[in-house]
């Protein structure tokens, strides 16, 4: 197996990723979760690297990749993606997996570079934000660039990672703990990105295979809701699963096994 994990400049800004698997297996790109990095999905790689190549990364402004202010638009980060591809010289049609803000990312790239994917695997898919939570995700973010992470991460996460995917405690605290790292500055900045940002329009846009995943312990995006942004798409097909918000985190087990029946069939 091949290994790469570095950092490389691309799109005016340096990304931290890492390219690994099978050397000749077809590539399959992980596009992580808000507040999340490339490390959120560790736990899948012993599944999918047994079929597949894979690319993951450290969006702009988490984990490692350089850190972002001001304000930035869901166009930065398709524009990144596709600028990372053309560095690594991946020249073939991808297939391409996103978690919450990250499917919404690799939905928005595969409607605006339908000829660089293959198949396109969304769960938890977001394409704009709750204008019902408008005023306090204005307010979190003042307050994330005020006093910074930890005083956030347990009514964060009560939300996003609830008490019944938390059986596996190991797992559980090493999400915490990698939540609570995340630059504030950059976490808002993304965060206020998500209040003007709706990409609705472009899921008509997706030609290839689609299968979009709802989860029944999402307290952040239902499945009714998920459901509905699949009707959008398509041909595409939905499934509900017993998972939450970031899936491939909470529930790696399960992610690849709906992955790899997608993918793979």
């Amino acid at each position: 197996m091949g290994f790469d994990m570095q950092w490389i400049e691309v799109n005016g800004l340096t990304l931290r990723y890492e390219l690994s698997g099978l050397d000749n297996a077809p590539l399959l790109v992980l596009v992580h979760e808000l507040g999340g990095t490339l490390e959120s999905w560790e736990e899948t790689l012993p599944g999918l690297q047994q079929h597949f190549r894979t690319l993951r990364y450290d969006q702009r402004g988490f984990g490692r990749s350089e850190k972002v202010s001001g304000s930035m638009v869901i166009e930065d980060h398709i524009a990144d993606l596709a600028a990372l591809l053309d560095a690594l010289e991946i020249i073939r049609p991808v297939d391409i997996a996103g978690s919450a803000l990250g499917a919404g990312i690799a939905a928005a790239f595969s409607a605006h570079h339908p000829q660089r994917v293959r198949r396109l695997l969304a769960q938890s898919l977001v394409t704009r934000s709750n204008p019902d939570t408008r005023e306090h995700m204005i307010s979190r973010a003042h307050e994330i660039e005020r006093s910074g992470m930890r005083p956030q991460v347990d009514a964060s996460l009560a939300r996003s990672y609830p008490e019944i995917l938390r059986t596996n405690r190991e797992r559980f605290l090493s999400y915490r703990q990698r939540w609570i790292t995340n630059d504030p500055q950059s976490f808002s900045a993304i965060s206020r990105m998500l209040l003007d940002m709706n990409t609705d329009e472009l899921l008509s846009q997706i030609k290839c295979p689609t299968l979009v995943l709802g989860c029944e312990h999402d307290l952040m995006r239902p499945p009714d809701t998920v459901r509905a942004l699949a009707e959008k798409i398509l041909g595409s097909r939905y499934q509900l699963v017993q998972s939450g918000h970031f899936m491939h985190a909470q529930t790696p087990e399960l992610f690849v096994e709906h992955a790899l029946e997608f993918f793979r069939n």
